[in-house]
């Protein structure tokens, strides 16, 4: 039996060519393909990058065995399968390539859509691998794209499933891609447009590095296996199989860091084993990778596998100037070094964690109510880096930290991609710290996508937005609603707030678990007050007892309003009752969203977000008064005053491309872009004056008051100690605007 097992290779392109024909085929003992988009997309870019993906481990089969085994073809395989080989090792990274490759028409498992993968080639030819590699869903958007050739060719979208047609389509392809661009630079040549006809050459000269990068891959790239023999028992090959997947120990990036240091004299497990416990809030088995991680954002801005490597001690790092010109560079000179930058990302995710978990910051209260674990090295990084700025940027870098993050919860940023989105936002958020115009576009979706937020749909705990929704009851102070005081942290769970077992006798589906009908309440209110009753059951006890405006206060503490407490009370309550309470507690929860993370009033007291919000309403009808005033025309505004408003508008659009620039070309659109000063600057103009007389009388009051209103507006919004006399100022000047601007 010496040669039971012959160790061998076979390119890429005759291993598609065979997954195609169904040669490779599952025992029924194997998993299920389980894998999710993002890991197919990494598997992708580690064969373009000639990486080494690992060996298979397959028995040639024979019809006893196949039928034994219960063997089927690998996931979304059509046709007639041609059996060959029992996949005993590889199942994921085979069923991922079919897929990628052959793009069959079928879901992926447990997902709703079908995947097609791509490759950007500008972004490949750059060398920008991280955003090289891409996929989507076959919406119908993508659809006309991956339908139509030319579409392609314009959005530099190669299709994978090119590679797995085979015959002349990959040449081709390649050669119009080639043409496309070479007739675009012609086309631009012909109207003297030099800028766009070079860009088109240049794209054109891609075309062609891009196919022999394609003829090398699917040549020449290797996958090694091992074949064992079809005339082994049944018994024997189970056993290896057994062996490989219970008993073998994965191998790891850290696996792999800890085994090169070691010759170095370091054992990098020990340096986990010391740290972990600083860390085991979050529960996590990635943790000693996240340090890696955050050392290597720090040092680097990047964090995926192949940049962790650079982090070895001595090791040389190969860099790409802007000029193409290439040097190489040592990120960690020693093992000195390399333990300090340990010791550093440790305490960063330290500080980090302590920080999430406050309640009065992030509201982390338990590591089950983290939106999500992989933000966690990022984060950590732009927490370290933002002790290094000087002390004059800390308290606006924090603002922006802050800002960041609630938009990446709320828009699901870190559900797929991590390591390539930790990278492009450190980077966008550095740029962020040292120049005010330089927002990332993720805040302007936030500020967009809010107001789409369904949080009826939320009905499972440990999503982004469900633990988001949490978190923020928790920075609310949401009080027990039996003592009135605001609970110890350890104290606190998610409890429903009309029944789960009313919900299962009278709603359809998991409505009754939407992050709409919880709230954070101890056990003991929970058990003691609630006691699985309908809210117009114990609610009206509680009032009798404390009174209703106490209980009102309580209740709006967990974004309850008075609206949605009267729905509660109602009896008999029904479905319809409940849909109509869920509804109006949406509302709050999005005006809360609104003002506590848009509008930045997070970290104000109660008192002064009130004011905040009435200095906001004093300026929307100062522009309706303006407005009004000068009939619509903009031509009467002063002209240095339009200029800076036009400059606000271009950088907005520059930040945000679905902003319609037209929109804010008339009056009306234009003093959305006013400043407080610049609505007090138009207003007591010489020409624009007598406008106003009437309401104001006289410039000086009016000078007073803007300036009064302006010093507490600045002094919230800018986090600064709002004294005693710049409060009672400015809650007079609001009073006498409000008085004014209502005649």
């Amino acid at each position: 039996m010496r040669n039971a097992q012959k160790p061998d290779h076979i390119s890429l392109n005759l291993l598609i060519s065979r997954l195609k024909e169904g040669r490779f085929v599952i025992p029924d003992f194997q998993r299920e393909f389980e894998w999710r988009p993002w890991d197919i997309r990494d598997l992708m870019r580690s064969i373009f990058l000639d990486y080494y993906i690992g060996s298979l481990l397959l028995w040639k089969g024979k019809t006893e065995n196949f039928n034994a085994l219960s063997c089927e073809p690998v996931y979304g395989h059509q046709g007639d399968a041609n059996k060959d080989y029992i996949v005993l090792d590889g199942q994921q990274r085979l069923t991922a390539m079919y897929y990628a490759f052959v793009a069959p028409d079928k879901p992926l498992p447990n997902r709703a859509n079908r995947f097609l993968y791509f490759v950007k080639v500008d972004r490949f030819i750059a060398e920008e691998y991280d955003e090289a590699f891409d996929y989507q869903p076959r919406t119908r958007r993508w659809a006309k794209v991956f339908d139509d050739q030319r579409a392609q060719f314009a959005e530099h979208i190669f299709p994978l499933s090119v590679i797995g047609a085979g015959g002349w389509d990959l040449s081709n392809w390649v050669q119009g891609y080639a043409k496309f661009w070479t007739d675009k630079a012609a086309a631009a040549e012909a109207v003297n447009d030099s800028g766009k006809a070079q860009l088109a050459s240049h794209h054109a000269k891609n075309a062609w590095e891009f196919g022999e990068n394609l003829r090398s891959l699917t040549e020449q790239y290797q996958i090694s296996y091992i074949e064992l023999d079809e005339e082994l028992g049944v018994d024997r090959v189970c056993d290896i199989f057994t062996q490989i997947n219970s008993k073998g120990i994965r191998l790891d990036v850290f696996d792999l860091i800890n085994a090169l240091l070691k010759p170095k004299g370091l054992q990098l497990k020990q340096l986990w084993r010391d740290a972990s416990p600083r860390l085991e809030f979050i529960d996590t088995e990635k943790m000693n990778v996240y340090i890696l991680q955050v050392m290597s954002i720090l040092r680097q801005s990047y964090c995926s596998p192949k940049y962790l490597y650079f982090l070895l001690p001595g090791q040389e790092k190969p860099v790409r100037a802007p000029d193409g010109s290439r040097r190489k560079e040592v990120l960690i000179a020693d093992i000195a070094a390399f333990q300090q930058h340990w010791d550093l990302a440790v305490s960063a995710l330290e500080a980090a964690i302590k920080l999430l978990r406050h309640p009065q910051e992030f509201g982390v209260i338990s590591s089950n109510y983290l939106p999500y674990v992989a933000i966690l090295p990022v984060f950590s990084a732009l927490q370290a880096y933002l002790k290094t700025l000087p002390a004059g940027q800390k308290l606006e870098a924090q603002r922006k930290i802050r800002y960041w993050y609630w938009a990446a919860v709320f828009t699901n940023r870190y559900s797929g991609s991590v390591e390539s989105t930790s990278a492009r936002d450190f980077l966008a958020m550095k740029a962020w710290f040292q120049d005010e115009t330089a927002e990332p576009t993720l805040i302007q979706e936030f500020k967009t996508r809010f107001r789409n937020l369904d949080l009826r749909r939320e009905t499972k705990r440990g999503s982004s937005v469900y633990n988001g929704i949490f978190n923020l009851l928790v920075i609310q102070g949401a009080r027990d609603w039996s003592t009135g005081n605001v609970p110890q942290p350890g104290d606190l769970d998610d409890h429903h707030i009309v029944p789960a077992s009313w919900g299962a006798k009278h709603l359809r589906g998991n409505t009754i678990h939407t992050i709409l009908n919880r709230t954070p309440l101890t056990a003991a209110t929970n058990r003691d007050v609630i006691r699985d009753r309908l809210p117009n059951a114990y609610l009206p006890k509680l009032i009798e007892i404390n009174g209703e405006d106490s209980i009102r206060g309580i209740l709006e503490s967990h974004f309850i309003s008075s609206a949605a407490q009267a729905i509660l009370l109602r009896n008999p309550f029904t479905p319809d009752d409940y849909e109509e309470f869920i509804a109006e507690r949406q509302r709050t929860l999005q005006l809360a969203i609104e003002n506590l993370l848009i509008k930045e009033r997070l970290d104000l007291s109660p008192h002064l977000r009130e004011l905040d919000e009435q200095i906001e309403q004093v300026e929307l009808s100062l522009r309706s008064l303006i407005e009004t005033a000068l009939e619509g025309d903009l031509s009467l505004v002063p002209s240095d005053i339009r200029q800076n408003v036009d400059v606000r508008i271009q950088r907005a659009s520059k930040k945000n491309a679905a902003l319609d620039v037209e929109t804010y070309t008339d009056l009306s659109g234009q003093l959305e872009f006013f400043d407080l000063r610049e609505l007090q600057q138009t207003i007591a103009n010489k020409l624009l004056w007598p406008r106003f007389l009437e309401r104001f009388h006289t410039q000086e009051s009016l000078s007073a008051k803007f300036g009064q209103l302006a010093e507490l507006r600045n002094s919230i919004r800018h986090s600064r100690m709002v004294d005693d006399v710049t409060r009672k100022e400015g809650e007079a000047a609001v009073i006498w605007f409000n008085t004014v601007l209502s005649r």
